[in-house]
């Protein structure tokens, strides 16, 4: 049994369609993120950065074994279960290098993107354009990628699981794919696939609408170290 820390985000998405995709025996622990529930000590022990995903496999040996990030996570199971991961050391070594961009650039400008356009107070224009810039950049990037094959490897894998959810909520972010037509056919692609469906919709009612008092705005986007260390 696998315990699944989530919220319905980009980065909890990428976690849900993998252990829809695989059927994996699990329980989804909700993490109100407004209420501060990954500051709390239990958490911070699963997860020492305290953020969604993560998750506790309780193993047939008895120990159980906690995960953390997205990628980490996905590579975990990818390994646990044989399925939609790498297979030989040239396909690991590309693998990771996909993982590792998604982590390190897609997502993080994204999420960046996101925070401007949907919570910041008016009048931040500089960083907006910039993380705008850099986010169409990634998906340019995925569009090279994509010119020749339906998936970033040669079949769906769990690099697709990792790129996909940021994709897919472009439009709100205010960027169009128009200009990414490999990316808007591989959006539409995955899109359909039942487990990436459920996943999307797990939780969607305690999806947070960016309407948060002081207190939550607080617990959301104004953290500093004194967070971890309380």
């Amino acid at each position: 049994m696998i315990d699944f820390y989530y919220a319905p985000t980009p980065n909890g998405w990428k976690v849900a369609i993998m252990l829809a995709e695989t059927g994996l025996e699990h329980r989804t622990i909700l993490v109100r993120l407004t209420e501060g529930d990954q500051l709390t000590a239990e958490f911070k022990a699963i997860n020492p950065n305290a953020k969604i995903p993560a998750i506790v496999d309780h193993q047939a040996d008895g120990r159980a074994l906690s995960v953390f990030e997205s990628g980490a996570i996905l590579l975990y199971l990818a390994e646990k279960t044989g399925r939609f991961g790498p297979t030989g050391p040239r396909a690991r070594k590309e693998f990771n290098e996909w993982l590792f961009w998604q982590a390190a650039n897609q997502g993080p400008m994204a999420g960046q993107l996101s925070h401007f356009v949907n919570y910041a107070p008016a009048g931040q224009d500089y960083s907006h354009k910039r993380y705008k810039g850099e986010f169409e950049r990634s998906l340019a990037v995925l569009d090279g990628r994509l010119s020749e094959r339906d998936y970033i490897f040669e079949s769906y894998s769990i690099a697709d699981m990792m790129a996909f959810p940021w994709a897919f909520i472009a439009k709100p972010l205010g960027v169009s794919l128009d200009a990414f037509p490999n990316v808007a056919a591989w959006r539409r692609r995955i899109k359909t696939r039942p487990a990436v469906r459920e996943a999307i919709d797990l939780y969607k009612d305690a999806q947070f609408s960016g309407s948060a008092n002081a207190e939550q705005n607080a617990v959301l986007f104004n953290q500093s170290a004194e967070h971890l260390r309380g």
